[in-house]
């Protein structure tokens, strides 16, 4: 499948390709894009069951690393540094394992390399229900009622409503992705983690994160640790830009 795509910064310049979380879009990248990489191309895709995309069956970890591969190869993209967040990171690895041509840096955001599986099983259990709200506001105020927001600002989920909760037929809001999709992406990253990419990669990591993650001691493979969560783009955006942007220099 071919997914929707973001672009900004220099269509001449050296291609970056973003990767957001689960429940996520690429929308989630623009800032990055443009106030700390602007000489970059950078493309951001929303997953399979997310946002702009198709929602269609299968949705394991395969599919969403041959979806990335089309999709930037439509784009003539067939080299390229990549970023992901929390499965975004995971599929990252799992392109380079799968085409490590195709991978020339990566940058690893607080990835879910392996989830415990009584972590995955509570996840799915708030899925089962029809998460709907009745406004926007009760959209957000559940979000930061969530304990994997460490310190994320209300205005980025402001903004983060404003572009991926759609109001349906029966008035309610839901964010733009496929309950199913989610509960098979958790159930897939409870599987034997992938290798660490070969080329050099940075791990950025929440000091506060709920995910549990070794990186390990390689010489390729560098670490920086922010104050805040999981969502590191969110909790620390100017600390993980500045980091990001440093090694992709």
């Amino acid at each position: 499948m071919q997914l929707n795509v973001r672009e900004w910064g220099d269509p001449g310049g050296a291609p970056v390709v973003c990767i957001h979380g689960l429940a996520g879009h690429g929308g989630r990248f623009r800032r990055l894009a443009q106030e700390h990489l602007p000489a970059r191309r950078v493309l951001a895709v929303d997953l399979r069951g997310h946002g702009s995309s198709g929602w269609e069956p299968p949705w394991d970890l395969a599919t969403h690393a041959n979806d990335l591969l089309e999709t930037t190869s439509a784009h003539g993209v067939e080299r390229a540094a990549w970023v992901g967040h929390s499965i975004g990171g995971r599929l990252v690895a799992k392109v380079a394992a799968l085409a490590p041509q195709r991978v020339e840096r990566a940058v690893l955001l607080d990835p879910a390399m392996h989830i415990d599986a009584e972590v995955a099983l509570q996840r799915v259990d708030l899925l089962r229900p029809d998460t709907a709200f009745a406004s926007v506001d009760e959209a957000i105020d559940t979000r930061l009622a969530d304990p994997a927001l460490v310190s994320t600002p209300r205005q980025t989920l402001e903004d983060e409503a404003a572009e991926h909760l759609a109001r349906g037929d029966d008035g309610r809001y839901r964010w733009r992705f496929s309950p199913g999709m989610a509960i098979v992406a958790w159930s897939e990253m409870t599987t034997a983690a992938p290798a660490w990419p070969a080329c050099p990669t940075l791990v950025v990591v929440g000091a506060q994160s709920w995910i549990a993650l070794e990186v390990p001691a390689a010489g390729h493979i560098s670490k920086v640790t922010v104050p805040g969560g999981h969502s590191v783009m969110w909790d620390d955006f100017q600390l993980t830009s500045e980091a990001i942007a440093q090694f992709l220099s």
